[in-house]
């Protein structure tokens, strides 16, 4: 069946080692850029990429506070800035995110393209130092900003659940760790160790530029070589994510913290990555297992046996872990482990009606195409085919999950492994 969609055509070429992305597009009223600068996941380089994002985003050389970046991003007409690190797989990504206005819908005739990249140049090439470092009073503040963010994980127990099982599960692999990195870690950074860090990363470590709004490609690259001059060299060969790995014994790990619901996690390994064949099945795999209210883990789990505050399933694409998770009475842990194990055994047999395939298909269909709603997600989508090594356009991908059929989804779901059984619990009694 012939899947109707709007593609997405970035242009892309280099542009003195920099990966420029432009897709042009009138439908939105803004101008979206975002630069990734990706870093091999590792116990030395975690925390220091992460504090990076806090640093690059409080102060440059022409906007040397806080309250001038802030008034700026006013100037520029109330854009949204960001920078931050998200884990794709085994790979930090250290992302800068700006959103400005078009000019076209300004009364003013204000160049905001060109301002916008010079500003994305400001944070990223010219950033606030003194004495040829980054300042020691800004270090400081933002090392305790991150200790705070670190350790603000365990007030959310979901996160801190999934970061917890992921840890246990993945231990000795880049993927166990926190992408915001380790308290542990922050006293022995100096000023000037992350800056000559940060200038070893600028200059070879694999940086893209996306842009995604009614502007013109040659344009832009004449404001990127004015505005983001980087002595960059061929970008470093990054190690690809691990994602096959034998699966041993299933273990069990119970944890124990002063809370009123338990949490449920069970770690599974697939064996299949986006650039997999598979994929597309493993897909429909999780949205029929948990990933949608339609799926068997909410309708079983929750509804039915009224076992979880909670019941889905997540899959990370880039390391290929699928987590079943569940909000639960503790009381209720053998049971509500046996329904959501029985809930996988049942896909892996075949055990799925049309219904579920056909509802699976349409709301996936629905999900993907809502990324033609937002610049941001169109640039990840994108990126995420880039960064697997296999690149599918919207509509090949569509069509792919579409012409899923049983034999395909026994066969991606015949390879998923339990790994790990999470359970984090209150203080009280019982094992």
């Amino acid at each position: 069946m012939s899947v109707p969609v709007t593609e997405i055509g970035f242009e892309s070429r280099q542009v003195n080692g920099i990966g420029l992305h432009v897709l042009k597009t009138a439908k939105f009223k803004t101008i979206t850029l975002v630069v990734l600068i990706e870093q091999a996941l590792s116990e030395e380089n975690v925390t220091k990429t992460a504090l990076l994002a806090h640093l690059l985003k409080r102060a440059t050389s022409r906007l040397p506070d806080s309250l001038a970046l802030r008034q700026h991003l006013d100037y520029l007409y109330g854009a949204v800035f960001d920078v931050d690190v998200v884990k794709k797989g085994e790979r930090q990504i250290l992302q800068l995110y700006l959103e400005v206005p078009h000019e076209q819908f300004l009364s003013s005739e204000e160049r905001l393209l060109e301002q916008a990249v010079q500003f994305v140049g400001d944070v990223l090439t010219r950033p606030y130092l003194e004495n040829g470092a980054f300042a020691e009073k800004y270090l400081a503040a933002e090392k305790e900003s991150l200790r705070k963010r670190i350790d603000s994980i365990i007030d959310d127990k979901i996160k801190y659940a999934n970061q917890r099982i992921t840890e246990e599960m993945c231990k000795g692999e880049p993927y166990a760790l926190l992408v915001y990195g380790r308290t542990a870690d922050l006293p022995a950074i100096t000023a000037a160790g992350l800056y000559q860090y940060y200038r070893e990363l600028l200059a070879h470590n694999p940086l893209h530029v996306f842009v995604v709004g009614d502007v013109e490609r040659d344009q832009v690259e004449q404001y990127l070589a004015r505005h983001l001059q980087v002595e960059r060299g061929e970008p470093a060969q990054l190690p690809p994510t691990v994602v096959q790995k034998a699966v041993g014994e299933v273990r069990e790990v119970v944890e124990r913290l002063d809370v009123t619901q338990g949490k449920l996690h069970i770690g599974c390994r697939t064996q299949i990555s986006y650039r997999d064949d598979d994929y597309p099945a493993l897909v429909m795999v999780n949205g029929i297992l948990g990933g949608f209210p339609h799926s068997k883990l909410f309708l079983n789990v929750r509804e039915k046996a009224s076992l979880a505050y909670y019941a889905a399933s997540r899959l990370d694409s880039h390391k290929g872990v699928l987590m079943m998770m569940a909000g639960i009475d503790v009381a209720q842990y053998e049971k509500a482990k046996a329904i959501m194990l029985e809930q996988l055994r049942l896909v892996q047999e075949g055990r799925i009606s049309e219904l579920e395939i056909k509802q699976t298909k349409a709301t996936l269909a629905n999900q993907y195409r809502e990324l033609l709603d937002s610049a941001r997600l169109l640039i990840d989508f994108t990126y995420n085919g880039m960064l697997s090594g296999r690149r599918r356009s919207l509509g090949e991908l569509l069509q792919q999950m579409e012409e899923v059929d049983m034999d395909d989804l026994t066969r991606a779901a015949s390879r998923i492994q339990i790994d790990t059984i999470y359970l984090l619990r209150d203080n009280k009694g019982g094992a």
